[in-house]
């Protein structure tokens, strides 16, 4: 996204990222870059206007501003700021801000401030689950364009979208998101997952951190999109080790985003990372990351799907 890092190995947003200490720690141990925290659009709406709707949006939901407004008492918007102005004044490496949002609506004017406050850059972190049998696909797509145009109007910094892999069409819908000047698409978030306690009859949350077999998921795409996108590609999820790292590299990711290997190994985990990054790359007889990036994508297949059509049919038929 036209930043400077000095390793691929970015922090992804997490409750890791609301502390100016940690942040600190997380440069000094080599991170290339850090996303904060995301603020949640309806924490924006809130204090735009004291009484907001909440129907004026089929993906808005109700349900959440309740819990948002409890929320925000504690984690203020102008907080969000600070953190911003504080973390700039603390580190080097660069600091994108995050929203996790799902309208285009008036919100959307303060990306403004968090441009103004000093990001490097902004992380859409576009939650739209397309659960609403009422919405075909072509309702739900739309609002990551109208979300993307009306936070371009109002930044020059850069902006990334991360997203999820419920799309009919993800390849297209990545290519058109990277058309319509996303500077980089992180593939993927994670939703919430829901499991039920059968004693106490409750939804409770389940696979909080994502596993390392999680990276297959994004290592395929990254794989398949990343020659073809015209805007960098981050990967997350399932990236643990330095040998993930490796992997979303060769697949053509510019850099990757941790959070769960650094709740579940501690924070020691950016330099094993790094330093095993390093020790391959000598190996190899590589200086620099750009002499692999993308080796090991999809670039010369001019049909992906048939290719790994052939490689599922060559594993399970048990061909050499």
């Amino acid at each position: 996204m036209g930043l400077r890092l000095s390793s691929p190995v970015i922090i992804g947003s997490s409750g890791l990222t609301n502390s100016i200490s940690n942040i600190i720690e997380f440069e000094q141990r080599g991170a290339g870059a850090v996303v904060l925290k995301s603020l949640f659009e309806e924490q924006i709406k809130l204090e735009i206007a004291s009484t907001v709707s909440s129907e004026s949006n089929p993906n808005s939901y109700p349900e959440a501003f309740d819990y948002i407004s409890n929320y925000s008492r504690e984690n203020s918007v102008s907080g969000y700021l600070s953190l911003i102005r504080e973390a700039k004044n603390s580190v080097k490496i660069p600091v994108i801000a995050s929203i996790n949002c799902v309208t285009a609506e008036e919100w959307t004017s303060f990306a403004r401030k968090i441009e103004e406050a000093g990001a490097d850059a902004l992380e859409l972190n576009i939650f739209i689950l397309p659960s609403d049998p009422a919405l075909n696909a072509e309702q739900n797509e739309k609002l990551y364009f109208n979300i993307l145009e009306e936070v371009k109007k109002q930044i020059k910094i850069p902006v990334a979208l991360k997203i999820s892999y419920y799309f009919s069409g993800l390849a297209k819908m990545a290519l058109k998101l990277s058309w319509a000047g996303a500077n980089g698409i992180v593939l993927f978030n994670r939703f919430y997952s829901p499991d039920i306690n059968i004693d106490t009859l409750k939804v409770v949350p389940s696979n909080i951190f994502s596993t390392p077999e999680e990276i297959t998921t994004s290592l395929r795409w990254v794989a398949m999109l990343s020659d073809r996108l015209y805007c960098d590609v981050c990967a997350s999820t399932g990236v643990h080790s330095s040998e993930g790292l490796i992997k979303q590299l060769l697949a053509g990711a510019k850099a990757v985003q941790i959070a769960s290997t650094l709740y579940k190994n501690g924070f020691d985990r950016i330099d094993e990372m790094n330093a095993g990054l390093k020790a391959w790359m000598e190996r190899h007889g590589y200086s620099k990351t750009e002499e692999f990036i993308g080796k090991m994508s999809f670039r010369k297949a001019e049909n992906p799907a048939a290719y790994e059509r052939v490689q599922f049919m060559k594993y399970f038929a048990g061909i050499e």
